[in-house]
């Protein structure tokens, strides 16, 4: 099957390549050239694990193509992808110009029965007004189709190809059969392909990111609470997450959620709930508690040295809003770094991955270090804000050789307090004793 991709951003590389390693023939679109000439030659524009390997594979295959031209992606094609950005806008409603604008090339080259999917995050209704928009260009039979995706950012590749459910919005049979017959190669079962309504459709893919976040809000709400009242909240995760009914997943208590997700998708369902006369009232609740934990480092540290920074040196281990990505969108360490900074503090950052996307970020607001013990020497505390394995693993006899900074604030809970104080740390986590 020959599919078209538009957009060769995150989600359409990712849905892209995978599908050309099922055995599609996939072509993506783009308007950056120099960014298409870079991806013909496997040089890809995120951090993704096993994503370059894919494409490289796929390319040398014959299997996967990149081009600026949409008219002769969309030749023979049978499926064409709408993957690019939907954008927050001042309201946290989701910009929907740029789907809208594919949508309107996709017309203009149309020649035969298309299925045209709605791969990006939009609000609910967007899939109508993409059809509404080609019956009125084109006479070309289509059906417009709600497939929203669901990758994590660091694992994308293995949720791509190895995916817990597949969500499929449509009421047309034939369209049915065809996005059945694409995802068949990824799925063991049949049944992991729900199909339903694309309103239920477009509103499953914000439901479920909205979910996690509350999961997250929620442990941070009682981490806090843990510290006022003398309580664990790793010892509470554990007693909670082993209900089956509750589950152990996204209740890790922490400085809050980043990312190009979580914080855009809340913001927009709470945006459309606001248009529809209906206040989510929990997800504004989701909202605030997460910007306010992405101080609490900042508050640590505060906390310990008073308002007056001019005189301190921080080192900030971690800048991308999680593991095994790049991405800076977001995250946590941005708080972090305007708190202190505005209060003079000097910041001596590490992160293994994402020092050029966060130099476009941070400019030169802070130094960059090229190893975690570089960053931690001369320093006057620690701050570990992003959990990478690199950072994880460092044992508190490691970190006490390799600086004589002891104290420490565990944005991530990933080290043992007592180990952390018994090595003579004064250490601070979230929510722990």
């Amino acid at each position: 099957m020959k599919i078209a991709v538009i957009g060769t951003g995150y989600v359409g590389l990712v849905a892209g390549t995978c599908f050309a390693e099922g055995g599609c023939d996939a072509v993506c679109v783009d308007i950056d050239a120099g960014k298409v000439e870079r991806l013909k030659q496997g040089v890809i524009p995120i951090y993704e694990p096993g994503l370059q390997d894919l494409v490289v594979a796929n390319v040398a295959a014959g299997r996967l193509h990149f081009t600026t031209d949409t008219a002769a992606a969309m030749q023979g094609a049978q499926v064409v992808f709408i993957a690019v950005g939907t954008p927050p806008q001042e309201d946290g409603s989701a910009d929907l110009t740029h789907v809208l604008n594919v949508a309107t090339t996709i017309a203009k080259y149309m020649r035969e029965y298309t299925v045209v999917v709605v791969k990006s995050t939009v609000p609910i209704g967007t899939c109508d007004k993409v059809a509404a928009l080609l019956r009125d260009a084109t006479d070309v039979p289509f059906d417009v189709v709600s497939n929203p995706e669901f990758l994590k950012e660091g694992a994308a590749v293995d949720d791509f190809l190895h995916p817990d459910r597949v969500i499929v919005g449509t009421d047309s049979p034939r369209a049915r059969a065809i996005l059945a017959e694409l995802h068949a190669p990824f799925v063991k079962d049949p049944e992991q392909v729900h199909f339903m309504d694309i309103h239920s459709s477009e509103m499953t893919k914000y439901a479920s990111n909205a979910m996690l976040a509350t999961r997250i809000s929620f442990m941070n709400e009682i981490a806090n609470l843990c510290e006022l009242v003398g309580a664990d909240v790793v010892a509470v995760k554990r007693g909670i997450g082993s209900d089956s009914r509750i589950g152990k997943a996204f209740l890790n208590a922490g400085i809050g959620y980043g990312g190009s997700c979580f914080p855009k998708d809340v913001k927009a369902l709470v945006s459309t709930g606001r248009s529809n006369g209906h206040a989510m009232e929990i997800l504004q609740a989701v909202e605030s508690v997460n910007d306010q934990q992405k101080s609490v480092l900042a508050r640590r540290v505060f906390d310990h040295f008073g308002l007056d920074l001019r005189k301190r040196t921080v080192a900030l281990l971690g800048l991308a809003f999680k593991p095994e990505t790049d991405d800076m969108r977001e995250a946590p360490s941005l708080t972090v770094v305007k708190k202190l900074r505005v209060a003079g503090a000097k910041i001596i950052a590490y992160d293994p991955v994402a020092t050029e996307t966060a130099k476009v970020e941070l400019g030169n607001s802070v130094t960059y270090a090229t190893s975690w013990r570089q960053a931690v020497q001369n320093v006057d505390a620690i701050l570990l804000a992003t959990e990478w394995k690199e950072f994880t693993e460092i044992t508190p006899a490691q970190l006490a050789e390799a600086t004589t900074c002891r104290v420490l604030f565990d944005g991530r809970n990933v080290y043992d307090p007592q180990a952390m104080r018994a090595a003579g740390f004064t250490y601070e986590g979230v929510g722990r004793l």
